[in-house]
């Protein structure tokens, strides 16, 4: 890979890894760097304990991003990946609707109850979860059955 950064991006390359609190683009920084400075592939993957592959797959990323500026190239890309969680999604609600009486939304409770929950999330929110989830959502926001 040596000298196939130019000058300037070279620059903006070694200023991401001095600058950058983004520890991912930190290690793809160095490798790209490492790399350009001569150290082989397997060098660069045992230095930053990851796989050959990973460095190969690094170093792609950046190339095929050229259209983006450089700093941007060292980054992340879109992952479809997991959704969101139902900790990001479930515990504001629950934490909103909590100290609200069940009847003044339609039910005939007067506590919550996990399952009465997960029926409300489901019906007014379109939102399908466990059981075990809406327990450990009362559990991470410290909400105790009386």
């Amino acid at each position: 890979m040596r000298g196939s950064l130019t000058k300037r991006a070279r620059r903006i390359v070694e200023e991401v890894a001095a600058h950058t609190a983004d520890g991912k683009a930190l290690r793809r920084a160095q490798a790209l760097l490492w790399r350009e400075e001569g150290e082989s592939t397997r060098e660069v993957a045992e230095r930053l304990g990851v796989s050959r592959r990973t460095i190969f797959n690094w170093s792609a990323r950046f190339e095929e991003r050229r259209g983006l500026e450089i700093a941007r190239r060292l980054e992340d890309g879109l992952r479809s990946g997991r959704p969101r969680t139902a900790r990001e999604i479930i515990d504001p609600l629950i934490d909103q609707l909590i100290d609200q009486d069940p009847r003044e939304v339609g039910y005939r409770a007067t506590v919550w109850t996990a399952p009465l929950l997960r029926h409300y999330l489901e019906t007014e929110h379109g939102i399908k979860v466990s059981r075990p989830s809406v327990s450990l959502a009362l559990a991470r926001l410290r909400i105790s059955w009386k």
